[in-house]
């Protein structure tokens, strides 16, 4: 038999299960059956103690050469095999014919039944009172060092070893010897530190499946299977086998070790390979077969006694975590500051989670306490922690690994637990923990490089064990599991005190935006009211005299303009609003006739309010004159067009073309030097005016600080409301003949204009300023259609909207707050038409009320 037919190939530790072509160790002897119990195969060394040779017993029932007890009993061991990784045992059971005591294991290999026998005790002792006695004295042990201690020293009672340690894995593979007990003189392997890489992963799979690994003679060789290969081409799996021999590597591991027999038990502790109880004789050694299934039990009722410990100390932990949780809440609950406090969260989180140190960083600003990096080195972790899983804590033993740069800082931070406590960009609270500069001893140095033997790279064992030390520099103490159960405990804590915050914030941010719009919304009220009262007063101061008459509508136009301008602005509570909303307004409210006149263009922009009043004055003023003088008196046209410099000011330019032959005023108006100086004096633009006879020519450059793009999502036309886009339109005296309209209205100079408006159309109106008139009116007769103002002094109009309702009477709301006006869900439908009153905005609200379709101009 040559070593290629019995090693391991390690070079895919993936692979599942091991296939140890060949080979067990010559203690004892197997047979493999198939399920009607002929022998399909057996060890070459079965003749040393059944008497016969592997080639009488292949192909023959097992009936042929056993006690038909015995084999009576195997069968029934069979019944325990729940599953593919049970192994079942019969002690002191005679075989061959000098009927000597045999320990025997059962167990199933794909379809075949694995029996192999190994020489026993007659005598096996007490095996419960014995594991009784041993566990007393573990459950005896006052600490977790003691508790590992004591149980080396067991397992090494009970099997007689050399040496019996007590090898715990770290979370990244390598293996410490935490506990040992051995036989005096022979040195000491506590605290070495054995390479990842030692046991394999695919080894490590198999420790999981078999919790029992024996080498009786690491120089005795491996006895063959016979035949080797079955009929498909496929190697016997004993992977659960007892006898299986091991790879070549590893007994060349332990040969250069100077072991000459091994044991190995596992630990298994929430269904995880937690470490071994790793045995080590320096000559040939062979437990009996019962008292390594003792020793099997006894790891087992270890594993159980250690994840009872160390669950009772992560029970205790956390609840201790949860007590610190609910202080947290509490605390910050009564007063908000703490969250920003680094102090009091360093001294409440570290009672939970030892650390040197802890910043915080909440939207940009940060704070600190106890050992921490520098400013700006903080400022780089926070950043690289937003590209890491964020969302989950995040820990690491070496910040270096998360920023470069960090062994300038080690010492006072080499490790972190970020603990994020908001939505992205995330806000974080940072524990840091401080350089912890030792010496790790290893069982060799882990570092030398990878060697290539007969096999490749990766398969030659390491053949030096002297003491090697490591001095580790830039890591922290690592965080454990444990603690970062803890540590998200904390984080949903810390979130759920963020979001309360956050909610408490919004609430108050609500209730003060609510209140800001209520007073913004009763300020443009009583402006648009007082604009309405200013335009009431003219008009109905209006002399006979024609040139009076004039100046009273020219001023009345200005108002209006300015009126048009407000309504516009305070869309948005007292925003930003279209340029062309206001093209757009002055051209329907005072060219009525001329719109298609009026060809403007340029891109969509926004003026601020201030701009946009000044701007509506002298838009104003330049279309009034122009219907006047200009372009617009004839058949001539206006040219409006605006764009953005280079320096993104705002150039609007004014072209008339075709009107009549311009002349330069020999004398300044008002409405001139509005067109002259506004937009230089208030905007701190620059105005140009030219009286070219083909028609007059303004140019005007309005600064970027008074300008803005206008979102896609707004469109020119959708930012003005129907109800004021409207334009005048021209008095028809007959269209409402016998109509009789109830207004509602408590300002008698905004009723007054009201009433002038709808008498010119023809309408009989009966007005009324409270509610309780106008229910006196309702009595009295039933209108055809109504106007209600919203607010009459300290009461509203909708105990009218709801008796005219009933009466079927149509009618629409008017108030200073136009569309912002809130109204009952029963009404909520009805138009609502913004003050001040104009015959547009009135007549048309009336005609759709009415369904009445004038002839339009």
């Amino acid at each position: 038999m040559t070593e290629a037919k019995f090693h391991v190939d390690l070079t895919n530790c993936d692979r599942e299960p091991i296939h140890l072509l060949g080979a067990i160790q010559p203690v004892g002897f197997l047979l493999a059956l198939s399920t009607d119990w002929l022998i399909a195969r057996a060890s070459a060394n079965v003749a040393d103690y059944l008497g016969h040779s592997p080639e009488e017993l292949i192909g023959n029932p097992l009936s042929d050469f056993l006690d038909p007890q015995l084999i009576h009993d195997l069968r029934n061991r069979c019944a325990y095999l729940v599953n593919s990784d049970t192994v079942e045992r019969l002690f002191s059971c005679e075989l061959g014919p000098r009927g000597e005591s045999f320990d025997v294991a059962i167990h199933f290999s794909n379809k075949q039944i694995i029996i192999e026998a190994e020489p026993g005790s007659k005598n096996p002792g007490d095996a419960t009172g014995t594991v009784r006695w041993m566990m007393a004295r573990l459950d005896a042990q006052p600490d977790i060092e003691a508790f590992y201690r004591e149980g080396a020293r067991q397992i090494r009672a009970l099997l007689g070893y050399d040496r019996v340690m007590v090898y715990k894995f770290a979370q990244d593979g390598h293996g410490e010897v935490v506990a040992e007990a051995c036989k005096p003189g022979i040195g000491t392997f506590k605290g070495l530190h054995y390479p990842a890489s030692d046991i394999p992963k695919q080894a490590r799979a198999l420790y999981q499946r078999n919790l029992i690994r024996i080498i009786h003679d690491v120089n005795a060789a491996p006895v063959p299977i016979v035949p080797t290969l079955n009929e498909n081409g496929q190697p016997i799996d004993l992977s659960l086998s007892v006898l299986r021999s091991v790879s070549p590597i590893h007994l060349e591991y332990l040969r250069n070790m100077g072991v000459g027999a091994s044991l190995s038990i596992s630990i298994i502790v929430e269904d995880k390979l937690w470490g071994l109880f790793a045995c080590h004789h320096y000559s040939p050694l062979s437990p009996t077969f019962e008292r390594r299934s003792l020793s099997e039990l006894f790891s087992q009722m270890f594993s159980l006694r250690l994840e009872s410990r160390e669950r009772r100390e992560l029970v205790e932990y956390e609840r201790q975590a949860r007590d610190i949780s609910d202080q947290l809440l509490g605390a910050v609950a009564s007063d908000e500051t703490l969250l920003k406090d680094p102090d009091w969260l360093g001294d409440i989180l570290t009672s939970a989670i030892p650390a040197d140190g802890v910043g915080v960083w909440i939207n940009g600003a940060y704070a600190f306490s106890g050992v921490t990096p520098p400013t700006d080195d903080f400022r780089r972790i926070v950043r690289a922690l937003n590209g890491t899983a964020a969302g989950k804590v995040f820990a690491t033993e070496h910040i270096g690994s998360l920023v470069d740069g960090a062994a300038s800082f080690a010492r006072e931070a080499s490790g972190l637990l970020a603990i994020p406590i908001s939505r992205s960009p995330r806000d974080y609270v940072v524990l840091f923990r401080s350089e912890m500069k030792e010496k790790v001893r290893w069982a060799g140095d882990p570092h030398k490089p990878v060697e290539y033997g007969p096999n490749g790279p990766r398969l030659t064992p390491r053949e030096s064990f002297a003491e090697w030390q490591e001095q580790v520099e830039g890591r922290s103490a690592p965080f454990t599991p444990s603690q970062l159960r803890v540590a998200e405990t904390l984080r949903a804590t810390l979130i759920e005190v963020v979001l309360r915050l956050a909610d408490e914030a919004a609430a108050q941010r609500h209730q003060a935006n609510a209140r800001q719009e209520l007073l913004i919304a009763e300020l443009n009220h009583r402006v648009r009211n007082i604009l309405g009262v200013i335009r009431g007063l003219i008009r109905q101061s209006q002399p006979d005299e024609e040139a009076v008459k004039d100046f009273v509508k020219v001023v009345d136009g200005r108002i209006h303009a300015l009126a048009r301008a407000h309504n516009q602005i305070t869309d948005d509570h007292w925003g930003p609003a279209p340029f062309e909303a206001l093209i757009e307004a002055e051209a329907a409210a005072f060219a009525a006739n001329k719109q298609n006149s009026i060809i403007s263009g340029g891109p969509p922009v926004l003026l601020n309010p201030q701009a946009y009043s000044t701007m509506a004055l002298v838009i104003h003023e330049l279309v009034t004159n122009s219907t006047k003088y200009g372009s617009l008196s004839g058949d001539g046209e206006v040219h409006l067009s605006w764009e953005r410099n280079g320096a993104g000011d705002l150039v609007i330019t004014w072209q008339e073309v075709g009107g009549p032959p311009v002349k330069k005023p020999t004398r300044k108006g008002f409405g001139t030097t509005i067109i002259d100086r506004s937009v230089p004096y208030d905007l701190g633009g620059a105005a140009k005016i030219e009286y070219d006879p083909a028609g007059v020519r303004a140019v005007f450059c309005i600064p970027k600080r008074h300008v803005s793009e206008r979102p896609k999502s707004m469109s020119a036309r959708s930012s003005v409301p129907h109800d004021r886009r409207v334009k005048d339109v021209p008095v028809q005296p007959d269209l409402l003949t016998d109509v009789s309209v109830l207004l509602v209205e408590d300002s008698l100079i905004i009723a007054l204009d009201a009433e002038d408006i709808l008498q010119r159309f023809g309408a009989t109106i009966a007005t009324a300023s409270t509610v309780h008139a106008a229910h006196d009116l309702l009595d009295e007769f039933r209108p055809d259609v109504a106007i209600l103002d919203i607010n009459l002094g300290d009461q509203t109009s909708f105990s009218i909207a709801d008796r005219l309702h009933d009466l079927g009477v149509p009618f629409f709301f008017a108030s200073g707050y136009g569309e912002q006006a809130k109204l009952p869900m029963e009404h909520r439908m009805r138009p609502v038409v913004q003050k001040p009153y104009t015959t547009g905005n009135i007549m048309r609200s009336v005609e759709d009320l009415l369904g009445i379709s004038p002839a339009r101009d």
